[in-house]
């Protein structure tokens, strides 16, 4: 199972060859988004027209929710984190549902979840500099 962040989605929606390259050799592989990531990725569209494309290119990918119980555990990460790592609230929530879900986070935002105890981070593919 991959769960991917926001920024490996956004790498995606931009057409990044070192992240599209690194999709289609998942090919068979599970691919899941959180659904929290998405409402992030919404939250950068400027129009209807943005919204509607980020809708179409993300529908392949099935869609994952956090449960109440996770949510009560994020709390206290983001308890725990805020003042200590400036962890985000999104952060925690993601960065926690990987942790209980016992999966890596895919993920270059690697200082934002250092806060989240036991999560595992991969950089999937190489950035340019």
């Amino acid at each position: 199972m991959i769960l991917l962040d926001t920024d490996i989605v956004i790498d995606l929606l931009r057409g990044y060859s070192p992240a599209l390259n690194w999709l289609a050799g998942r090919a068979g592989d599970e691919i899941y988004l959180l659904g929290l990531v998405v409402m992030e990725l919404m939250q950068g569209c400027a129009s209807k027209h943005e919204m509607t494309a980020l809708q179409k290119s993300i529908c392949p990918f099935p869609l994952l929710w956090t449960p109440a119980h996770v949510a009560d555990q994020a709390l206290s990460v983001y308890a725990e984190g805020r003042l200590t790592h400036n962890l985000g609230l999104l952060d925690a929530l993601i960065g926690q549902l990987a942790v209980s879900m016992d999966v890596p986070l895919y993920t270059f935002n690697q200082k934002h979840f250092a806060a989240v105890p036991r999560l595992s981070t991969v950089q999937p593919y190489t950035r340019g500099q």
